[in-house]
């Protein structure tokens, strides 16, 4: 190959300098150049690789129109003619990152190699799963530096026509692809040690990793709605005005507990949402939308639910790791438990 290495950059509009969750909607357009954190990309592959152009798609758009927004992805590519495609990093945004995913996707059916970046637990990080390369990082952009000395390596490999090797030599997450080498000791050997590395109580580390999912068992139907006591749980980021209680709009370390028993709705003059993963102004012109209290109370006049519970639980779930999620959860069924709540309505976005 001669030349420096043509290289695509697929942005959010956030990152891409279109707008916040009020350009969430906007279509795919095409910009030359690096844009935005693509300038520290471009300068971290460097001088033998060029950013020829900046595909930005708006996380609305691209999660809820995608065949449209695959079309417009390749179309862009077949103009362009990368050697590889860069998407993100996307770190814990879930819609950038499932955007991520179907770019790289797109690029690959169209046989331009492609890599992307997020967290693990980002939604988009399935993609591994289905052969695509995606570098892990942080949950927020402070990773930023890190991720992209990461990620861009391996982009000028694959751009280079390469193959890269095991995902835990290399650093990309697994992909579920077994490869036939030669470790230099028969496997019933190898098992064996491992086998005798576990009786012993020696660390050891099986050459098939395995990642359980959390099964959770259904809950038993309430009995009887009518006499029930029910609480209400959102990740939706509510808050009272102002945020006195400075609730965090992403990766939430703590929850918070607001007490509504006088209260026969959520006003948007005391009520409303602070969340990064969605358009706020929506439900902030009627903040039930996150929690619906003002539909609960209706049940509860007309005899269909028991009682609505005296406290309700409020957090920002976007970018919050599954394992912190989960203590939150923990805690909240904790007090509603000891507090006699028979079922809990979690209003999530």
């Amino acid at each position: 190959m001669s030349g420096p290495l043509r290289v695509v950059h697929y942005l959010n509009q956030f990152f891409g300098g279109i707008g916040g969750e009020e350009q969430a909607d906007v279509g795919v357009t095409a910009r030359a150049g690096s844009v935005g954190p693509g300038r520290l990309l471009e300068k971290t592959l460097g001088d033998d690789a060029r950013i020829e152009a900046t595909l930005i798609g708006g996380d609305n758009f691209v999660s809820e129109r995608a065949g449209e927004a695959s079309r417009a992805i390749a179309a862009e590519l077949d103009r362009l003619r990368p050697d590889v495609v860069v998407a993100g990093p996307a770190f814990g945004s879930g819609r950038y990152g499932l955007a991520c995913e179907l770019v790289c996707k797109v690029a690959r059916e169209r046989g331009v190699p492609a890599i992307t970046a997020m967290h693990p637990e980002n939604p988009g990080a399935s993609g591994a799963r289905r052969g695509l390369y995606i570098v892990p990082t942080g949950a927020s952009t402070t990773s930023m530096p890190a991720a992209l000395e990461a990620l861009a390596p391996l982009a000028r490999r694959l751009g280079r026509g390469e193959s890269l090797g095991l995902a835990e030599v290399e650093g990309y997450m697994p992909r579920g692809a077994r490869r036939v080498h030669d470790r230099g000791r028969p496997g019933y050997q190898r098992a064996l040690d491992m086998l005798l590395d576990k009786l012993h109580g020696r660390p050891y580390r099986s050459e098939v990793p395995y990642a359980a999912p959390e099964r959770v068992a259904p809950a038993a139907p309430i009995p009887d709605l009518a006499r029930a006591r029910i609480a209400m749980v959102t990740t939706g980021g509510l808050v009272r005005k102002g945020n006195p209680d400075r609730q965090v709009s992403a990766n939430a370390v703590r929850y918070h507990r607001h007490t509504v028993a006088e209260l026969e709705s959520l006003s948007p003059k005391e009520w409303e949402a602070y969340h990064a993963g969605y358009f706020n102004h929506l439900v902030n012109s009627n903040p039930n939308y996150i929690l619906p209290l003002s539909f609960l109370r209706d049940l509860e006049r007309q005899g269909k639910a028991g009682r609505v519970h005296e406290h309700i639980y409020a957090l920002p779930g976007v970018s919050t790791p599954v394992a912190v999620a989960a203590g939150h959860g923990r805690n909240i069924a904790t007090d509603l438990k000891a507090a006699g709540v028979d079922g809990a309505l979690l209003v999530a976005t």
